[in-house]
């Protein structure tokens, strides 16, 4: 698990309203192999005592072996991903927006998704490098969030596979995957569940 990890590959997460759903979609997340998250609330009334609590249910244990990184200040989120990551792509439909499938997830990206109700707010899509859709045919013209992120990612995880991302032959990162197996077996050592997220600024 630890030799597949995607460590330039992350969600940004804005003001999701359902904890549940951040444990669906960090269960996704898990399954492709990407290692940490990112979870903005800017929204007044949305975040209690500073912290979060993970729907276990949905998460089914995953959170325990994942990063989740809570932030109330946009700036700080967003300098906090970009030191890491290259591009930021946004789930927003306008007239230059792409789809899903033309995007190249092969490189260090983060991937922006917004609430249940409004989407993405305008103050994190100024950030963003470009927006996607997914494409759909129905009647209805929008997903859960947390299926849209599981497409997403799952599109990703195929791209990647298909660029050997997956092979258990690549070098790359090896610090970090030693320093993580370490922490993994201080994880399982301990009786830490990761179901409470404290802010990080």
């Amino acid at each position: 698990m630890v030799h597949n990890r995607q460590f330039d590959l992350t969600l940004i997460l804005e003001n999701i309203h359902d904890p549940y759903n951040i444990g669906a979609i960090l269960r996704s997340c898990d399954a492709a192999g990407i290692q940490e998250v990112y979870v903005l609330y800017t929204e007044e009334g949305l975040l209690q005592n500073e912290e979060i609590e993970i729907g276990r249910r949905t998460a089914m244990g995953t959170q325990k072996w994942m990063d989740v990184h809570l932030f109330t200040d946009l700036p700080a989120c967003i300098q906090a991903v970009r030191s890491k990551y290259q591009y930021l792509y946004s789930t927003h439909l306008d007239a230059e927006a792409t789809t899903l499938y033309e995007l190249d997830l092969r490189q260090s990206v983060a991937l922006l998704f917004g609430n249940e109700h409004n989407g993405l707010s305008r103050d994190l899509l100024a950030h963003s490098d470009g927006n996607f859709c997914i494409p759909q045919f129905g009647m209805s013209k929008s997903l859960n969030v947390s299926v849209a992120c599981a497409v997403s990612v799952f599109e990703a995880m195929r791209q990647r596979i298909t660029a050997g991302r997956y092979d258990g032959n690549h070098l790359k990162d090896q610090t970090k995957r030693a320093s993580l197996l370490a922490d993994y077996l201080r994880r399982h050592e301990s009786e830490y569940d990761g179901k409470v997220i404290r802010k990080k600024d």
